[in-house]
């Protein structure tokens, strides 16, 4: 019987797009268990809180159907959150030369401190590339839709926060 294969896939998920879950979707695919990392990241200031994108996350990913996922919180370095999940991958999406440019870095870093953990780039459908969580908080604090990059449910969860903190260009 062979080992079973866990991947991680990290990152802020602050909202949670459409480009997220079709990674997620695709990257459980090539492992076992995927574990999907909800994390912080000190260069983001979020819309949302850990235990908010924690919950939105884990709601995205119940509504998927997937079995084989699991969504967990995590303030560490990459590599030790990969290593104590038992992970031989890390799953990373890529939707531009922009992204590749940074993720190789990370990816060669990462594999300075973990050599055992090997780093998949998955591209994001052709029709998702566009879609950034940045972005999306963008286009929601302006008053623009942001439905076409959302679920319907995390689109309701923009847009209550923003009502919450003001849209700018008003007034």
């Amino acid at each position: 019987m062979s080992a079973i294969r866990i991947g991680v896939y990290p990152g802020t998920f602050d909202p949670i797009t459409l480009g997220h879950a079709d990674i997620i979707r695709r990257g459980s695919k090539l492992v076992d268990r995927l574990m999907v990392g909800v994390t912080t990241n000190p260069s983001k200031e979020p819309m949302f809180t850990t235990a908010e994108r924690l919950a939105m996350t884990r709601r995205e990913v119940m509504g998927m159907g997937l079995g084989n996922v699991e969504v967990v919180g995590f303030d560490a370095l990459l590599m030790k959150f990969a290593r104590a999940q038992n992970a031989q991958v890390i799953v990373r999406g890529l939707r531009a030369v922009a992204d590749f440019e940074y993720e190789y870095q990370m990816a060669g870093m990462n594999q300075q401190i973990d050599s055992e953990i090997e780093t998949v780039f998955l591209m994001a459908d052709v029709s998702l590339q566009p879609i950034a969580s940045k972005l999306v908080k963008e286009i929601a604090v302006y008053g623009g839709d942001v439905s076409p990059f959302v679920s319907r449910a995390v689109c309701a969860d923009v847009v209550a926060r923003v009502e919450e903190i003001g849209r700018k260009g008003e007034g």
